[in-house]
C-alpha cells in the first residue's frame, strides 16, 4: 500500500520560494559585480588574496549555479555546487581571520537558505531529508 502525501501548507511554497529568491538576487548580483569588475569587488578580491584574473571566472560559476538553481528540474544540482562555492568564501575568510558572523559565516547562512528554501517547496528534498522519521 502505498503512502498518500498531503500537499504542503501554503506558507511552506511561499517561505521556501522566497528564500529561493533571496539565494537567486545574491549569486545574481554577486556574479554581475564580479563580470562588471567593480572596483570594490576588486578590492575585496585582493584583500582575500585571490588573483584579480579570477574575478571573472568566479562570476560565471556565480552565475552558473544560480541558474541550476532556479530551474526546479536541477535545483539540487544547483544548491550542491551554490554549498560548494560558499565553502570556499567560507574557508577564505576563516583563513583571514575575518569577523565570524559578519563575514565567515556569511557563507552558512546563505546555503542554509538554499537548502531551506529547496526543503521547504520541494516534497523530494522533505523526503530525503527528513526533520523526522
Amino acid at each position: 500500500m502505498e503512502a498518500v502525501s498531503t500537499p504542503p501548507a501554503k506558507w511552506m511554497t511561499w517561505a521556501g520560494w522566497a528564500l529561493t529568491v533571496l539565494v537567486a538576487l545574491f549569486l545574481a548580483m554577486d556574479g554581475a559585480m564580479k563580470l562588471m569588475d567593480v572596483p570594490q569587488v576588486r578590492a575585496a578580491t585582493l584583500q582575500l588574496g585571490w588573483p584579480l584574473a579570477l574575478d571573472r571566472t568566479l562570476g560565471i560559476i556565480d552565475l552558473v549555479c544560480l541558474v541550476l538553481y532556479a530551474i526546479p528540474r536541477t535545483a539540487v544540482l544547483g544548491a550542491i555546487l551554490t554549498t560548494g562555492l560558499c565553502g570556499g568564501a567560507i574557508a577564505a575568510h576563516l583563513r583571514l581571520g575575518d569577523p565570524l558572523f559578519s563575514h565567515v559565516l556569511f557563507g552558512v547562512y546563505v546555503g542554509v537558505m538554499a537548502w531551506g528554501g529547496l526543503w521547504l517547496r520541494d516534497e523530494r528534498v522533505r523526503a530525503l531529508m527528513p526533520l523526522r522519521s
